[in-house]
């Protein structure tokens, strides 16, 4: 059921359209000034929105660090947010039979079932009449915010997906510790055969630590959902598929296979088998839990890695705490063989999909929308990505620039910084540009531009990046100008309801995958592909095909919305 939000009478619409929030107003020589968006007449009286997030937060400070009070001072707004612990996607649908709803809600791929309830406000009129930056930033691809094919309203305002940009930031693909490539002389490494044989050098020469210690050649986290980014997504990258989930789409008719059942992917945990059959791969990477694994890292004995840098940032960081850089990763492009070519960078475009939404209980729609607007005003994004000018930033020659010390704690004191600071906290509560973008003021928007991104460096990074002839990590991959943009954004962000068969049947599947991967790639080499089979057809007897074909209709509806 669609709920439209009743606009306000004629003379309160006039007299609240006075007050719409500046965020976007000109700034000159780079600055970004938190007293230059408010307008003669804006509302910023102190009002405080209820939140929920199906994102866990823990370094939540209640918009106490620097960067939201900044918010607050400008909006007027404070938020009393809960962000979800345990099952979200249960939360979320507590929320929406009971219907004591938020005034704000991000429910990612639940919102199905709060429009089902009647719980969203439609917000096309309130972004026409009070948000011209959320109008400004999405432009022509406002249409992408439709809900559905049959329901065009727009119940949230996407912040999981950047408009515009280039992904400039190479924080995944295969990981190797400095010192095992530079004690390698730093040979190519582009494929698994090239990756497998620097950890086996390496370990050749090191089989302990300094404290004698059995180093690790390479270790996987299973954990929970952490299985899907370091176990089994690797499959479909070093096969040549672009980051589409669970699926692989045929650009040509959009249709939807499961990846495991695609060419090439037998081969690859063909691969993990032997690794783990010589010794290579840990023999506890389907056991051990998140923290056993990130503890791993920060001892400095695991010489590889395939995961994202997110994944295994705070053992790293322990490793530069300690001085310890040779010890810390490098990213590097790795293919199954010199067959295929890595697409994990192929453009999505805007993707739109998951966001922040204003349900029917809010208090107040109109701030609660000028709020979300001035998140994605011109001087809310450099808010959120830059922090307090004078503070967390300069600007020299026009150029904003990151002092050293800031930049020295960002490194090494990461995790108390951002909690202080609050840089980065607010991206998913508002639309932004992507990286690579420039303001009026001819700066970057975010702080992911060539420059700024070797700033972050340490001195290994650079002395290897150096010998591959390379200036950062995303130079070593094929580049997303390489590619056509994918018509269909990305299957992942596809929202599929949790009562759907697709989703039924996909849980299915999920079942089956992680109980018998695990078990094929520790397996005896004689009994891989006996194990294979058995698995391929458990998919077959459980409906895969069916799951295909009914994703497959979601993808083409997309392509469809997105172009009518």
């Amino acid at each position: 059921m669609r709920k439209d939000w009743n606009l306000p009478k004629a003379g309160l619409v006039i007299a609240l359209a006075a007050g719409v929030l500046a965020g976007c107003g000109g700034n000159d020589g780079g600055h970004a000034s938190v007293n230059a968006g408010k307008e003669q007449g804006s509302d910023t009286s102190p009002i405080t929105f209820s939140f929920f997030s199906e994102d866990a937060n823990p370094n939540w400070r209640d918009m106490q660090d620097d960067v939201g009070k900044a918010i607050t001072k400008q909006t007027g707004v404070t938020l009393d947010a809960e962000f979800a612990v345990g099952d979200p996607s249960q939360k979320v649908a507590l929320i929406a039979t009971g219907g004591d709803y938020p005034d704000l809600i991000s429910p990612k791929g639940d919102l199905n079932k709060l429009v089902d309830a009647g719980a969203m406000l439609d917000l096309t009129d309130l972004i026409e009449q009070y948000a011209p930056n959320l109008k400004k930033l999405f432009g022509d691809q406002l249409n992408r915010l439709r809900y559905s094919n049959d329901d065009h309203a727009i119940y949230v305002i996407p912040t999981y997906s950047a408009v515009d940009g280039k992904t400039l930031v190479a924080g995944g693909g295969f990981e190797l510790q400095h010192r095992a490539v530079k004690e390698a002389g730093y040979p190519p490494v582009k494929t698994l055969q090239d990756y497998e044989r620097v950890i086996q050098s390496y370990l050749d020469k090191h089989p302990t630590d300094e404290n004698g210690n059995q180093n690790i050649g390479l270790t996987l986290n299973a954990d929970d959902w952490h299985m899907f980014i370091s176990v089994t997504n690797p499959a479909a990258e070093t096969t040549g598929k672009s980051g589409d989930g669970e699926y692989v789409i045929d650009p040509k008719t959009y249709e939807a296979t499961y990846h495991y059942r695609t060419e090439g992917e037998k081969a690859y945990f063909k691969w993990l088998n032997h690794m783990y059959n010589v010794g290579l791969l840990d023999k506890e990477s389907f056991v051990q839990k998140n923290d056993q694994y990130v503890a791993k890292i920060a001892s400095g004995r695991v010489v590889g890695l395939i995961d994202a840098d997110w994944g295994y940032a705070d053992g790293e960081k322990s490793l530069k705490t300690a001085n310890k850089l040779d010890q810390t990763y490098g990213h590097y492009s790795v293919m199954l063989s010199d067959a295929y070519k890595d697409n994990r960078f192929q453009s999505t475009g805007f993707m739109a999909g998951w966001g922040v939404g204003i349900t029917t209980a809010c208090k107040d729609p109109v701030r609660a929308i000028k709020f979300l607007d001035y998140l994605a005003s011109e001087q809310g994004q450099i808010l959120n990505n830059w922090g307090i000018e004078g503070k967390h930033y300069t600007v020299q020659d026009g150029k904003r620039v990151v002092p050293e010390e800031v930049q020295s704690r960002i490194i090494n004191d990461n995790t108390a910084f951002s909690q202080e600071s609050g840089i980065g906290f607010y991206s998913n509560l508002g639309a932004h540009y992507g990286d690579g973008v420039l303001d009026a003021t001819g700066n970057y928007y975010t702080k992911n531009f060539p420059e700024q991104i070797v700033s972050t460096y340490t001195s290994a990074d650079k002395e290897t990046l150096k010998a591959y002839h390379a200036t950062t990590w995303k130079d070593l991959f094929p580049q997303e100008d390489e590619f056509p943009v994918k018509a269909w954004g990305a299957a992942w962000n596809i929202a599929v309801p949790g009562d759907d068969e697709v989703t039924i049947f996909g849980n299915k599947m999920k079942d089956i995958t992680w109980k018998q991967i695990p078990q094929a790639v520790m397996a005896k080499p004689e009994d891989f592909d006996r194990l294979w089979d058995k698995y391929q057809q458990a998919l077959l007897d459980a409906g895969v095909e069916k799951m295909e074909k009914g994703f497959t209709a979601y993808v083409q509806n997309v392509v469809k919305l997105w172009n009518e």
